[in-house]
């Protein structure tokens, strides 16, 4: 079978209907479709199940799950999900179905080829997470007022950090910027006082999917 002929698939760990967490759609239904596999190991990393394993399933059987849950929104995760190369027909197809789709990505993979429909929310790494080393700096212009730039801080240093490269890149001027507090690292109420206090423009979260199921994978 030609190349272009093979069907495609991908390695999916979960796929379930959930609240999402984090980002501007907090709250919101939503359709997450997990799939393995991750060249960073980020010391707080907290879906370290996802880097192996998984299932080998046909782009065709993925649509036809989601659909399943009638649920016009749909996240796409990892582990790092843009390491699967057939993530990018993945988005288009989703896409094509009329879903509102967001992407959840590292920011260590190039983000130019993913389908301008779709929302990517970059990682930026905080000096805390271990790999720093692997944001790729060449995906900060490519982002837009529809993508969200998403930085999760463990400590005081963290947050310097993260406030240094806000101005740097000015960063809250290309796209919203999102501060997440590593849960049990840093206490939310700091790291709210923080940007009160420094008035940044930026919007903080905390993972609610944590608050109402705890650890509990699938959630």
């Amino acid at each position: 079978m030609p190349p272009s002929d093979r069907p495609v698939t991908l390695r999916i760990t979960e796929i379930f209907h959930s609240l999402q967490g984090e980002t501007s759609r907090a709250g919101l239904p939503t359709v997450f479709v997990r799939l393995t596999g991750c060249p960073l190991r980020c010391t707080w990393c907290d879906t370290e199940y996802a880097f192996t394993g998984g299932t080998a399933r046909s782009l065709d059987d993925v649509l036809a799950e989601v659909a399943s849950h009638r649920c016009p929104t749909v996240c796409v995760t990892g582990g790092e999900p843009l390491s699967q190369k057939n993530c990018l027909p993945l988005l288009t197809a989703l896409c094509d179905a009329g879903y509102s789709v967001s992407l959840e990505t590292s920011g260590a993979l190039d983000i130019g080829d993913v389908d301008p429909r779709v929302s990517r929310i970059v990682d930026l790494k905080a000096p805390g997470s271990g790999e720093e080393a692997r944001n790729l700096s060449s995906n900060i212009p490519l982002l837009t007022p529809h993508d969200e730039l998403k930085l999760v801080l463990a400590g005081e240093a963290d947050y310097a950090w993260a406030k240094a490269r806000i101005a740097e890149y000015r960063l809250t001027d290309r796209c919203p910027v999102l501060l997440a507090p590593v849960q049990g690292q840093l206490n939310p109420a700091d790291l709210a006082a923080w940007i009160l206090r420094d008035k940044l423009p930026v919007r903080m979260q905390v993972q609610l999917h944590k608050v109402i199921w705890g650890n509990e994978p699938g959630r």
